[in-house]
Order: C-alpha cells, then sequence, then structure tokens
C-alpha cells in the first residue's frame, strides 16, 4: 500500500512513550521521518488541558531529552499560578502537606475527584495511604493493590489483631493457615484449644498434629505468648519487629515477590513507631477484619467523592484540577533500575513529564530530604537528592517551598510576578 500511493498518517508522542515494558519503543516515532522519507512532520502544540505556568515546566523537563521531536506547547488557558515544589525534611513531612492540601482544596471546591496523588512505583504511596486511611479520606488506587489491603499486610495486622483480642476467630484462623502443613481441619483443632482455653496461645502445644506441623504451632505458641507478656512500655513497633522474625522467612513460601512485600512490612513498622499502643495502632487505622465483605466492596458509586492515588503509568491519559507528584528523588524518579541505561533514563524522564502534564491548574512537586531504611545493621536514614530532571533552570519555573518537622505549612521561598500575587497567596493560604 505504501508503495502504491504512500496514504499513511501517524498520530504519536514522543514525549509520552512510558511502556518499554509492554515492548513499545519510541524509536518507531523518533525514525519515523527517516524510515518514510518525504514524510511531513506536524506539531501539535496547543493545549487544552493546563495552565501556561504548568506547560513552561513540562517544556523545560522534555526540553533536555537529546532524543526528541522539538516542540513547545502554549496553552489555550493563559497564565495562572506557578507550580509548587516542596523540598520536605522527611517522607512524614511530605504526606502532612500532601494531606493538608487536598483538605484545603476539597474546602475550596475543588472536590477529592478532582485531586490526584501520582508516585513512579505502588509501594512508594504506602505511608500516605494509612494517613489517608486514618483521617478518613476515601480514596481510589491504581496501580497495584491498596497498602492496607494487600496480602501480607492483612496477615501481619492479624498477629496484632490476636495479642489485643485473644479470641478473634478470623485472625486466628488466618494466622494458623500460614504455617506449612496447616489446613482446615488443623486450624480448626487448634483454634477450639485457644477458644477451650479461653485466648491461652499455649493451648496450640497440645493440637494433635503431624511432628513438622506440631513443631511450627509450637514457634508459633511462643511467640504469641511472649509478645502477650510483654511490657506495657513498649510501643507497637516492638511488637511488629518481633513477628517480622517470624513471618518473613514464610513470605518467601506463600507469596511471588517477596521482597517488595517485605519492605512494606518494613514501613508498616515504621507507620507503627508513632503509637504507644496496639489498640490504638489499630484502631486509627480502621481495618476491616480479614476476609470481611469489605474485601469485596466495587468500585464507589458515580455521585461518591474520592480521591486518586495512582501510578504514573495508570495516569497516562487522564487528568485533574490538582496534581501531587511526590517522590520526585534521584534512585525513585528516576528508579535506581534505570540509572544504568541511557535509553531507561530518558524514559523516566518522560514519565515526570506525563505525571506534570496530567494537572490542569495546580501542579505539586514533592522531594523527601531523607528517608527510613531498615537494614541488617539497625535502622538507618538515608538522605536523598532531588531528581536530576529539575535541574536549575527547570526549578526557576517553580515557586520553592520547604516543609520541616512539625510545620504546619511550608515556607515559600521563591518570588513571583507582581501581576500573579494575590493569586499565590489565595493558592497558598486558603
Amino acid at each position: 500500500m505504501r508503495s502504491l500511493n504512500r496514504n499513511l498518517t501517524v498520530v504519536g508522542d514522543d514525549a509520552q512513550s512510558i511502556y518499554s515494558f509492554r515492548a513499545a519503543e519510541v524509536r518507531n516515532i523518533l525514525d519515523f521521518p527517516t524510515e518514510f522519507p518525504g514524510a511531513t512532520v506536524v506539531t501539535l502544540e496547543t493545549n487544552y488541558r493546563s495552565t501556561q505556568p504548568i506547560l513552561d515546566v513540562t517544556n523545560r523537563i522534555i526540553g533536555l531529552s537529546p532524543k526528541r521531536h522539538a516542540k513547545e506547547l502554549r496553552s489555550v488557558k493563559g497564565n495562572g499560578l506557578k507550580p509548587t515544589l516542596i523540598t520536605c525534611e522527611r517522607e512524614e513531612d511530605q504526606t502532612d502537606f500532601v494531606v493538608e492540601k487536598v483538605l484545603e482544596h476539597n474546602e475550596s471546591g475543588l472536590g477529592l475527584r478532582r485531586q490526584a496523588i501520582l508516585v513512579r512505583t505502588a509501594y512508594w504511596s504506602d505511608h500516605l495511604e494509612v494517613e489517608l486511611t486514618r483521617r478518613n479520606i476515601p480514596y481510589r488506587k491504581y496501580g497495584g493493590l491498596k497498602f492496607l489491603e494487600a496480602a501480607h499486610i492483612k496477615d501481619l495486622m492479624s498477629f496484632l489483631r490476636v495479642l489485643e483480642n485473644p479470641r478473634d476467630q478470623l485472625a486466628w484462623t488466618r494466622i494458623l493457615r500460614l504455617l506449612e502443613g496447616v489446613g482446615p481441619a488443623i486450624a480448626k483443632r487448634a483454634w477450639e484449644a485457644v477458644a477451650q482455653s479461653g485466648g491461652d496461645a499455649t493451648a496450640l502445644k497440645s493440637v494433635p498434629a503431624p511432628a513438622p506441623v506440631e513443631a511450627e504451632l509450637t514457634k508459633l505458641a511462643n511467640l504469641i505468648g511472649s509478645l502477650s507478656r510483654k511490657k506495657t512500655t513498649e510501643n507497637v513497633a516492638s511488637d511488629i519487629e518481633r513477628i517480622r522474625s517470624f513471618y518473613d522467612p514464610l513470605i518467601e513460601r506463600l507469596y511471588e515477590n517477596a521482597d517488595p512485600r517485605k519492605r512494606d512490612l518494613e514501613q508498616l513498622e515504621q507507620i507503627s513507631s508513632a503509637h504507644r499502643s496496639r489498640q490504638a495502632f489499630l484502631s486509627e487505622l480502621t481495618l476491616d477484619p480479614p476476609q470481611a465483605t469489605g474485601d469485596f466492596a466495587g468500585p464507589p458509586a458515580k455521585d461518591d467523592d474520592w480521591l486518586t492515588v495512582s501510578t504514573i503509568h495508570s495516569a497516562k491519559g487522564c487528568e485533574w484540577d490538582v496534581v501531587y507528584v511526590i517522590h520526585v528523588s534521584d534512585g525513585i524518579l528516576p528508579s535506581d533500575m534505570a540509572t544504568g541505561d541511557a535509553d531507561q533514563i530518558e524514559e523516566e524522564r518522560r514519565l515526570l513529564y506525563v505525571a506534570c502534564t496530567r494537572a490542569r491548574e495546580h501542579l505539586y512537586v514533592l522531594h523527601p530530604l531523607r528517608y527510613y531504611v531498615k537494614g541488617r545493621r539497625g535502622d538507618v536514614h538515608v538522605y536523598s537528592q532531588l531528581t536530576r530532571f529539575i535541574p536549575r533552570e527547570v526549578k526557576a519555573c517553580f515557586q520553592l517551598g520547604h516543609r520541616a518537622q512539625g510545620t504546619s505549612q511550608p515556607k515559600i521561598t521563591a518570588s513571583v510576578r507582581v501581576a500573579d500575587i494575590q493569586k499565590s497567596i489565595r493558592g497558598i493560604w486558603e
């Protein structure tokens, strides 16, 4: 067909090619004029979604890519507020800022469904999801399970539920079925033994079972027994640390992708450190019991209001009035898995471009300086740098702010044009 009439039209955006893991290849767009000599390249530069200050940022982000078709997006919506780049001292400060701004925008008339939080990889929203749940802010997650709905999180929470209420049959059943060789029949006998003893975990040691299973039941009984007798002054993080020493080896057998699941449990342990009791921790998370009907709830009704939490890949093609891009740190965006390959780094740049271009009116980009890491040598905090995709010339397009530990609002340090002062102040303090 091409040799007969050369009637071929292709529409695409090389700046949004982010699916190489699905075999998408940006060279198909970049090399098209070479593969088809004489092809006319028509750039579509009129943007109907975002205000010009947002496009100023995104034009500069993608403009630093050495592999692209040159274009400069122009907004039909005209001027607006500058995007805001917030440097946070800790991940907790990032979470506090995002939650406060979500509620502020909601109060000002930009409902939850008009706002979205975007993240490079699903598990980097774990800490934020716990806080949204604690604050009773409804949300829908796209790209991975909700943190608190993941099976391994429910497993660990079942241990805490048993410690708080030794007569919780659902929690006991879930824990017992984690053990190798324990099926429905043995789990039922074990639960009945615990129930008849008034919730005493040592009853597990007398349950008739094959020798390997008896050994597993004894280990579980010793763990629950020792945690039940712990000092009340110890916080819940110490409980989770000891539970993980028992549970982490089981993850390898029970689930695929064991390492990310273990990192989730590390994150849960860190989150729990702010609570002085199991009861307070469980109550604030407001989790449904394992296997409750809430696990099978359908999507929200059309009239319900809910916030979107999404990976950047899942957000492509969508748009919101307010967008928060979190964890914009080197090693996360770009991912440390991509930094050894120039083509992968360029795709990571396009990921940030896609994330920022989802915003219509308000764009917040957040970078925590410090991350908590739990390793073999103990708990440490590592320090991060702002993504390499926002160098000084791109930074100049942002309002700059800093969120310190314990502050209620970030300090905005960059100046804005006189014509925008009133709008900027209103956007920050409303």
